[in-house]
């Protein structure tokens, strides 16, 4: 009987410390709860455009267009913190709302263990092959070294790397997406203040960039460890670990969605380099990482509403609350529209700017890049819904429709337009490609919510 009275008075507790997760959603309420979130992963992507900016700047053309190429390799690395944070956010914010606190707490810990063992062996793995990497990437002799002195350096900091994606989202789910924030502005600021110090001030060229980078991602994966270990009466703490391997499984494949994104869209950049370099050159990987560093921007303040909401919706539909998972989807959608529109025109007023920032202000590169701009704007009209379709899915805890979402979408029709509309339209098609992937891509978004609307009551 008095453990049963415990387990109810913990199941209390939950319900009480989650309430706002519980109310209904106005406008206000849902963005002051998500804009943190957004803001984080702005501010993230903003911080690895300042990189590229003292590189082109201080290192010169052919060491941008060297980050440019191996950052895709690098990128499948942290993909892995994003599979088990998204993963992970689901399934812990589900068991909240069921009111199992003590389980949930144990699979957090559990799970930070697993993103630390995992990160030690990749960058293990990144400092034995990243001459392969270069090699299978299509640098040319003068981008070589570049590739891999960049790509070892960054390679010795993935499990922070990894850490840092990980908490992104576990620390709305804790309720604490201000403090996330912090923690990723304190982690940026140190990026870009090392960057000057590095590159302008001591003249160290790439490794400046690369050792600046690691520094910052210590700052962002390392801290929140100490955060979690100390303070120990919040929603969520390390303690000690619930070693559940059906969870573990759960977390992976619910998450890999995430992971297949980010591996995807890693492939795809890698594919675009390839056929850049064939038909343009060093000049149209150039061009094609200023225009990546806007998307990266763009599609961070998607991807950080999804992180956002995503515990919300988890709560919810471990809670039963049908009405509300209708209200949250209603409102995204629209909120979603609105900023995509903002997005294409300012993608369109950015081109000039944008390109003179990075390639000076005349030449071959300027050109490309201007042209790229104006093409790639009007998949901005689409990205978000397809975002945050994936995510939805993801937070609902159906990692198989999420998964088809981000394989078809990142993968598959990418890949196939980076083949095929260049032979049709040239250069032109390349930077086709992601418009064309993205509008057929929210078909099957559209198709996905729709059958499912009647198994989760939204």
């Amino acid at each position: 009987m008095s453990e049963q009275l415990n387990q109810y008075e913990e199941s209390v507790t939950v319900n009480i410390e989650q309430s706002q997760f519980a109310k209904a959603f106005t406008y206000k309420r849902l963005l002051k709860l998500v804009l943190p979130s957004i803001i984080m992963m702005v501010f993230t992507s903003i911080y690895g455009v300042v990189d590229g900016i003292f590189v082109s700047n201080f290192v010169g053309e052919t060491a941008f267009a060297a980050v440019n190429l191996i950052i895709p390799a690098l990128s499948i690395f942290s993909s892995v913190g994003f599979m088990i944070g998204a993963g992970g956010t689901a399934l812990v914010s589900k068991m909240l709302g069921e009111g199992k606190k003590k389980e949930a707490n144990g699979i957090f810990s559990f799970l930070v263990l697993v993103t630390i063992i995992l990160g030690v062996i990749i960058t293990t793995i990144g400092e034995v092959f990243m001459p392969t990497f270069a090699r299978l990437l299509g640098a040319n002799d003068a981008m070589m070294d570049m590739c891999i002195t960049y790509g070892r350096v960054c390679a010795a900091g993935a499990t922070f790397y990894m850490l840092q994606n990980f908490f992104q989202g576990f620390f709305p789910t804790a309720e604490k997406a201000k403090l996330g924030l912090f923690f990723i502005i304190a982690a940026g600021l140190t990026n870009v203040a090392l960057d000057a110090l590095f590159m302008a001030g001591f003249n160290w060229g790439i490794v400046g960039a690369a050792v600046a980078t690691v520094i910052g991602q210590v700052v962002g994966g390392f801290a929140p460890i100490i955060y979690f270990l100390v303070k120990r009466n919040g929603v969520l703490y390390i303690g000690k670990p619930l070693f559940d391997f059906k969870a573990l499984l759960n977390t992976c494949t619910n998450g890999s969605s995430e992971l297949l994104t980010n591996v995807s869209l890693s492939v795809v950049n890698m594919l675009y380099n390839l056929q850049l370099m064939k038909l343009v050159g060093e000049s149209g990987v150039s061009a094609y990482g200023v225009l990546m560093y806007v998307n990266f921007i763009f599609c961070a303040a998607f991807i950080g509403y999804s992180v956002g909401i995503s515990p919300i919706i988890g709560y919810n539909y471990g809670a039963g609350n049908k009405h509300e998972l209708h209200n949250l989807l209603k409102k995204s959608l629209i909120l979603i529209a609105i900023t995509s529109v903002v997005m294409f025109g300012l993608s369109m007023g950015l081109a000039y700017p944008m390109a003179h920032l990075f390639v000076g202000g005349s030449g071959e590169v300027f050109n490309l890049t201007v042209r790229a701009f104006f093409i790639c704007s009007a998949m901005f009209l689409v990205l978000g819904f397809n975002i945050f379709g994936s995510a939805f899915f993801t937070a609902l805890n159906n990692g198989l429709v999420s998964a088809i979402l981000s394989f078809v979408r990142t993968l598959i029709l990418q890949v196939v337009c980076i083949f095929v509309l260049p032979l049709i339209l040239g250069v032109d098609g390349i930077w086709a490609s992601n418009v064309v992937a993205e509008l057929i891509a929210i078909t099957v978004t559209i198709t996905f919510l729709t059958c499912y609307r009647k198994k989760y009551g939204y």
